[in-house]
């Protein structure tokens, strides 16, 4: 600073000396006021050069900053090898970096959400039911002693589930399963006790295998894979109008025989066994199946829809029957059937027509035998109106001694949209069970009090005949109560036995 104050003196002397002469004569006034200027402009940069000093003394005392960051990447760098060393083991430690806890944490949850999606997808298509279906009856008419002829009260609950699989190339495949618990047997052993051909008047009736009334036992009914096959092979899928239908497990035969749009559904329709199926399949007992009703089977079938919505179908089926519906001789005495059907449209109504024809390797003979046995039948069903549906089923025996040997149901379902009840349905029907030759000059007998030998013997005459009447009262779209009512005449081909009568109620919840 010291340098910088004479500065101002020696810069007047140098003016002094530079000015001309004229200039000499100035005056001193003039020569202080210029001096002041200078040294104004002298001290404003002694100030500037004081800053910058003062800036340069600031930079070095940060001079240490480098050296600080330094060791603070060094830090990071060592933080970052303690990570990727954690995140190369799958265990979790107490020693690793808590970024390497919640790493791991974060990738667990991702992989299970991962592994759940998959799941998910894997079930992608899954149709699911549930069922729960209780009846009630009361009986009038049944001879006094008769064994469970009272007022009986029984329920039945159904789980279905299909699953579509992953298409191999054109052929598009599933799994069906079905479980099936239940308890009580309602009327059904009374009339079975009594002759009757209609042994069924319930046939939501279930206890598995036969198990004590108080067990309540769940049985995979069904269990079966089926493949849908375009035709012709190799052809392009969405123009097929052609599929061949392979089916193999354990199911219901019904599902693929004898089906009928009206007559076919127990929890919902006609609760008798001789108007759900083929009197002579079901309560003839040609089908043979096991304790629980079903049995092991394939089924292949060929289906044409050229002519959609009009279509047609042929169907060969193999099954396990008497001791093959438990897996046993189920290839030296099956149960073949073959079926021919049509849906077709009369004046735009939807109609369904099937003739089928079986042979029974294990059939039961009234000596109590095993023999083989065959018949036919046709199913069919047909909308005559909006609300009106017609079915009948006619079953004729060709080869083999049974009580009865023809069979013919006839019936008529009305949609409740004629009174403002769209969803409740109306149906009457009436089913004539005639009597076989052999059956006749055997002669019948009834068992009263189910100890297994006849209490009485008849000579039976003529046929057995059956009518039903129900009303399905739609409550919600889960929910429905069935009034359901009954008449026999002439139970086994009794021309002495009293007119029974079966008043019913049945509730089912359906999800």
């Amino acid at each position: 600073m010291a340098r910088l104050s004479t500065r101002p003196l020696a810069l007047a002397a140098a003016l002094l000396v530079a000015l001309p002469g004229s200039a000499s004569a100035a005056s001193e006034a003039e020569l202080t006021d210029l001096i002041r200027k200078l040294g104004e402009r002298v001290d404003k940069l002694e100030k500037r050069n004081a800053e910058r000093e003062r800036q340069v003394g600031s930079g070095s005392a940060n001079a240490a900053a480098p050296a600080d960051l330094e060791k603070r990447v060094e830090s990071l760098e060592q933080a970052q090898t303690d990570v990727n060393k954690g995140l190369e083991s799958d265990n979790v430690s107490q020693y690793e970096p808590e970024l390497t806890s919640r790493l791991k944490a974060v990738e667990t949850d991702v992989l299970d959400m991962k592994k759940s999606a998959k799941t998910i997808e894997g079930l992608d298509g899954l149709k699911a039911g549930v069922s729960l279906t209780t009846v009630a009856q009361m009986p009038s008419g049944l001879p006094d002693g008769t064994a469970d002829g009272n007022s009986q009260l029984n329920y039945r609950a159904d789980v279905t589930a299909e699953l579509p699989l992953e298409p191999i190339g054109n052929v598009d495949h599933k799994l069906f399963a079905h479980f099936r618990m239940g308890q009580g047997l309602g009327l059904n052993s009374a009339f079975s006790e009594l002759g009757a051909f209609a042994s069924a008047p319930n046939a939501v009736a279930f206890r598995a295998s036969g198990a004590s009334p108080d067990d309540s036992v769940a049985i995979l009914g069904q269990a079966w894979y089926q493949a849908s096959i375009p035709l012709p092979f190799g052809g392009f899928k969405p123009r097929s109008r052609e599929t061949l239908e392979l089916t193999f497990g354990k199911m219901d035969i019904f599902g693929f025989f004898d089906q009928n749009a009206a007559a076919g559904d127990e929890s919902t329709q006609f609760l008798n066994s001789i108007f759900v199926h083929n009197p002579l399949l079901d309560a003839g007992g040609q089908i043979g199946v096991d304790a629980n009703g079903f049995q092991p089977g394939f089924v292949a079938s060929y289906l044409n829809e050229t002519r959609k919505p009009e279509s047609w179908r042929l169907s060969l089926g193999v099954f396990g029957t008497g001791e093959g519906a438990n897996y046993q001789r189920f290839f030296s005495s099956p149960l073949i059937m073959a079926q021919a059907e049509a849906s077709l449209r009369l004046y735009g109504l939807a109609g369904n027509y099937r003739l089928y024809g079986w042979n029974q390797g294990q059939g039961t003979q009234l000596d109590g035998f095993t023999a083989k046995q065959a018949g036919w039948g046709i199913s069919a069903d047909q909308r005559v109106g909006d609300g009106v549906t017609l079915f009948g089923r006619y079953g004729q025996m060709a080869k083999g001694s049974v009580p009865f040997d023809r069979a013919l149901t006839l019936g008529i379902e009305f949609n409740g949209s004629y009174w403002d009840r769209g969803a409740d349905a109306l149906g009457v029907a009436a089913g004539w069970l005639q009597a076989s030759g052999d059956y006749r000059a055997a002669g019948g007998s009834g068992d009263l009090n189910g100890d297994g030998t006849p209490d009485f013997t008849f000579t039976p005459n003529g046929a057995e005949k059956v009518a039903e009447l129900y009303y399905r009262y739609r409550i919600s779209p889960k929910f429905e109560l069935s009034p359901d009512f009954q008449y026999v005449w002439r139970m086994g081909g009794n021309a002495g036995a009293d007119n029974v009568s079966v008043l019913g109620l049945r509730a089912q919840l359906r999800y």
